[in-house]
């Protein structure tokens, strides 16, 4: 009795319960695999003290995925693809991407689980948590152009393809519908879950794109009111690892602008501004994409006289603990 007692005020608190698996893994994914998804729904109050009552900010825990990002899901996705299709023999085949970095960690990840080779090109400005994971996981890195962001990544990948198209499986993350359906068939409907379908609001920066896309689909088809806001940073030049500045970035083929309700852009340090104080009044220590996302959801929420909007804490922010955004300890509110 005791136990059950502590059970429900712990469930009864801001931590939304995992849900039950809504779609059972493949026999293939092994136990990394079956660990990916059903993370929580958090409820963030600290940085979002000055709302109503009636409006309420949320943010899904992506960073507790096995790999440490939301990257983790499409991912998997792409690989179970590929194994199905036949394009991915992973006894001849090496897996190659482009990446900035967590999708590159995910793919790593599952092939030292499942046994794959993995070739990974991403700006060699990623940061150095970054690199060391991938290497851990026994990966084969191809640094690029920094100033080429995840563009020139893409282009070296190309054209190693080319040289070789029967050494590689090739699942362009930026281009492949996996991608975007894998949060399709997983994220939104946990969000749908762990919010009773009362979700009115969500916001997601834009990367490959595939989280927005996805999520968003997902979400208009259960409420077409639902409004979905696509996050980019303000500038081609950011500190914003894994988000693009769409007008000077190659476009994803997988991104479709008309099905946002609105875009918003973010400045660097105040997304770096919100990541510190997500780490230091709400004990959640995530990256920069996920604090320009909470920043942009706080902004939005402020508007509102009633709603629950929904965003997403993309990953760990133990993979840039090097980077010198953590320093200044006297932040004003973004």
């Amino acid at each position: 009795m005791r136990a059950f007692f502590i059970y429900a005020i712990v469930m009864s608190s801001t931590l939304s319960p995992c849900p039950p698996a809504l779609h059972p893994p493949a026999a293939s994914a092994g136990p990394v695999g079956d660990a990916i998804g059903n993370t929580p729904l958090i409820q963030l109050q600290a940085v979002a003290q000055d709302l109503p009552d009636t409006v309420t900010l949320w943010g899904k825990a992506e960073h507790l995925n096995p790999g440490g990002s939301v990257k983790d899901r499409p991912a998997l996705a792409m690989v179970r693809a590929g194994q199905r299709s036949g394009a991915f023999d992973s006894a001849t085949h090496a897996l190659i991407d482009a990446t900035s970095g967590n999708t590159g960690i995910a793919y790593a990840m599952l092939g030292a689980a499942l046994g794959f080779s993995v070739e990974l090109a991403l700006p060699a400005n990623a940061s150095a948590e970054r690199k060391q994971l991938l290497q851990a996981y026994g990966a084969t890195l191809h640094l690029t152009d920094p100033m080429e962001g995840t563009d020139g990544a893409q282009r070296m990948v190309k054209e190693r393809v080319a040289r070789a198209p029967d050494r590689y499986f090739y699942p362009d993350q930026y281009n492949n519908d996996a991608n975007w359906t894998a949060h399709f068939e997983t994220t939104g409907p946990e969000i749908l879950q762990q919010t009773d379908g009362q979700v009115t609001h969500f916001v997601a920066g834009l990367g490959t794109t595939g989280t927005f896309t996805g999520v968003t689909r997902r979400l208009k088809t259960h409420d077409a009111d639902i409004q979905c806001i696509a996050l980019q940073p303000d500038s081609p030049l950011h500190g914003l690892e894994g988000l693009k500045h769409m007008p000077t970035s190659r476009v994803p083929g997988i991104y479709a602008p008309d099905e946002a309700d609105a875009h918003v852009t973010m400045q660097t340090e105040d997304a770096f501004a919100m990541t510190r104080r997500l780490a230091r009044e709400e004990g959640l220590l995530v990256g920069p994409s996920a604090g320009a996302n909470v920043a942009a959801a706080v902004r939005l929420a402020r508007t509102l006289d009633a709603g629950m909007v929904v965003t997403i804490l993309c990953d760990t922010g133990a993979r840039y603990l090097s980077d010198t955004f953590w320093e200044n300890a006297t932040d004003k509110t973004p």
